[in-house]
């Protein structure tokens, strides 16, 4: 039986964990601060779908991964019995004007060939619904693809699963059998520093949950922001991208900023009551792809980072083809994805 460690237990990390446990192989994952602690322990959770335009490998990969993700997750929380709240709920975009209005209807018949039966693109009337964002045009972009995740209980989720078949998750230990790194912002500042330029960085962003109960409701992508109602009578609401910053846990006027800009988005949010205001680091790597294969200054380890915004989406692909990878020595991951792409 195969022996691997993973050092780190966000969604990159524990995906993988999983992925490789369900293979018959032997692992352990370590983390100092348990699973979730960092950026996969946020609030948002949008498993949002890039445009259906311009194909590259990145967006096939992407396709591919969220169409994955309903049966990776139902398969996640069979065996460890804690619910992920993960739900392909669709997602609901405002027309602004005649511009957008054209190109909205020109990605609908593209979708048509790039997602092909698996999931729909439209443009819609806006109609009378409260659940709704603002549209000048009165109109609004609707795709059945979008779908959400609650990061932390998708984290908890994955520990349950893999502790329930035989995996170790421990806050500290000795490595056994190859080691694949999913440290997130902290991998990506030590292989910086040894570098000649920035491989990758922390990037902060802040998030708040409401009080708003809407379960089944779509989620929403207005004044770019991310509205998503997850399944326990919250909606999450984020988030900002800062470079620069001095404190990379707390939060500020840029959270309250974003709060106001979602209730002039969706008016129905006016008066609700904030449930939590969060902040933290998200692994952005210099060719802003995931990072994955074989580490680029660790010798003989593997590196699974760098999924900045879309982690959670890209994670049940990410994670399975790092298990090729490690376990059978099949190399099938994107040239884009690879190390070499951010150094």
């Amino acid at each position: 039986m195969a022996e691997i460690t993973v050092m780190g237990a966000g969604v990159f990390g524990l995906s993988v964990a999983w992925a490789c446990l369900r293979r018959g192989a032997k692992v352990r994952v370590i983390d100092p601060f348990g699973p979730g602690a960092g950026a996969s322990g946020g609030v948002v959770g949008a498993l949002a779908p890039h445009v259906p335009e311009n194909w590259n490998a990145k967006k096939a990969f992407q396709l591919e991964s969220l169409l994955m993700a309903e049966a990776f997750w139902a398969g996640v929380e069979e065996t460890g019995g804690v619910a992920p709240g993960y739900g392909r709920t669709g997602r609901i975009q405002p027309i602004t004007d005649d511009a957008g209005l054209a190109l909205a209807e020109a990605r609908a018949e593209t979708a048509k060939t790039l997602w092909q039966d698996y999931a729909i693109w439209q443009v819609i009337d806006a109609g009378d619904a409260p659940w709704a964002p603002v549209s000048p045009s009165g109109k609004l972009i609707h795709d059945t693809l979008s779908a959400r995740i609650h990061p932390r209980r998708a984290c908890a989720a994955l520990a349950a699963a893999i502790t329930t078949a035989g995996g170790e998750i421990l806050s500290a230990g000795s490595p056994r059998g190859p080691v694949i790194w999913a440290t997130g912002a902290q991998d990506l500042a030590e292989m910086s520093a040894q570098h000649s330029r920035i491989v990758g960085q922390g990037i902060k962003g802040q998030a708040a949950l409401l009080h708003f109960d809407g379960p089944t409701l779509p989620q929403l992508f207005a004044d770019t922001l991310h509205i998503i109602p997850h399944a326990d009578g919250t909606v999450a609401i984020g988030s900002t991208t800062e470079r620069e910053f001095t404190d990379p846990t707390g939060t500020d006027a840029q959270l309250d900023d974003i709060i106001e800009r979602a209730m002039r988005a969706v008016p129905v949010l006016h008066g609700a009551r904030i449930v939590e205001r969060w902040a933290g680091l998200r692994p952005r790597s210099r060719s802003r792809a995931p990072m994955l294969g074989l580490h680029p200054m660790r010798s003989g380890a593997y590196i699974a980072n760098g999924g900045f915004k879309i982690g959670f989406g890209m994670a049940p692909k990410a994670a399975e083809l790092m298990a090729d990878l490690v376990l059978d020595g099949r190399d099938s991951i994107p040239q884009d994805f690879k190390p070499e792409a951010s150094l």
